[in-house]
């Protein structure tokens, strides 16, 4: 068991519309400030989208990005990780726009295609604050997020080869480990390697501990010892399976990405009181938290110097 433990902070994600909450930030204002909280709380990485300031709608547009992450950098210590996932509604070159104007240390990089299923979120609001809300979520019973073969090695010549940015390989199911594996014995994946398990959404595994179980065993048998793992559970299951996760010596993510709550039907006021939360956990477990120098020697990572914004 690794003695520290790296907090992730998903800030906004692409997943929860404004309707939801409140508190969801929406403006790059509200993203930076929300990434500073969530650092100062203990989170050493910051995963993070954008939105559109407007209407609080997913962007990829890279002048967006760039509004927040100078921002984040001058005031903070803190991993930025930008994603390359965006939306299931976005393509593969307007994904990686602002990762490739950015060059950052690190990327999240889904291991493979998918359905990617928010629609059954509709059910649970009648008014909502745009039209384009119900829109995007029933759009996904349709829709394949899509990350081939050819487009998981595109992202690794355009973001590692080039900028040496290293990646939170998202592993929604035990045939992404199985894909990962693959470039791991190729040669395209350099370790050390951070694997970030991912529970509960609809068209992956589901958010159980036997699943859990299963992922961790997978990833044992086809990787080797020589990775790091996290855990990422959407909704309801995100502290428990976390707490599940930093017991097993894993790591943890946190965040209004994968989920609003803070505790049974009581929406988290803020990206930060997760991150204390989970923090609390660990600790009251005998671990302590990583910093932000910690993990970037933990996982490899190039340093905060050496991007471009």
């Amino acid at each position: 068991m690794q003695e520290k433990v790296i907090i992730t902070c998903a800030v906004t994600g692409s997943i929860h519309t404004p309707t939801m909450s409140d508190y969801l930030p929406v403006t790059p204002d509200e993203i930076a400030k929300q990434s500073l909280e969530a650092a100062a709380a203990g989170a050493a990485i910051l995963h993070l989208h954008a939105r559109n300031p407007e209407t609080g709608q997913p962007t990829a547009d890279p002048d967006v990005f760039m509004q927040f992450l100078p921002r984040i950098k001058a005031n903070c210590d803190a991993v930025i990780n930008i994603t390359t996932g965006g939306s299931s509604l976005m393509t593969l070159e307007e994904r990686l726009a602002a990762p490739i104007l950015a060059e950052p240390e690190m990327c999240s990089l889904n291991m493979g295609s998918m359905n990617f299923g928010l629609f059954p979120l509709t059910r649970r609001y009648d008014n909502w604050k745009h039209q384009w809300e119900p829109e995007l979520l029933e759009a996904t019973r349709d829709v394949i997020f899509k990350n081939t073969f050819a487009d998981i090695e595109q992202v690794f010549h355009q973001l590692g080869d080039r900028f040496g940015t290293r990646f939170e390989f998202e592993c929604y199911d035990v045939g992404h480990i199985q894909t990962l594996a693959f470039y791991l014995r190729e040669g395209l994946v350099r370790k050390p390697v951070f694997v970030q398990f991912v529970l509960g959404v609809l068209g992956g595994i589901d958010a159980a501990p036997e699943q859990l179980m299963h992922m961790r065993a997978t990833a044992d048998r086809l990787l080797g010892d020589d990775y790091r793992f996290s855990v990422l559970a959407a909704g309801r299951s995100q502290i428990p399976l976390a707490t599940m996760g930093a017991i097993m010596g894993g790591n943890v993510r946190v965040g209004l990405e994968d989920s609003l709550l803070i505790g049974r039907n009581k929406l988290a006021v803020n990206n930060a009181e997760q991150v204390s939360k989970i923090r609390g956990i660990v600790e009251a477990l005998g671990r302590e938290i990583a910093t932000p120098g910690e993990a970037r020697q933990m996982l490899g990572l190039k340093g905060a110097d050496k991007v471009n914004f």
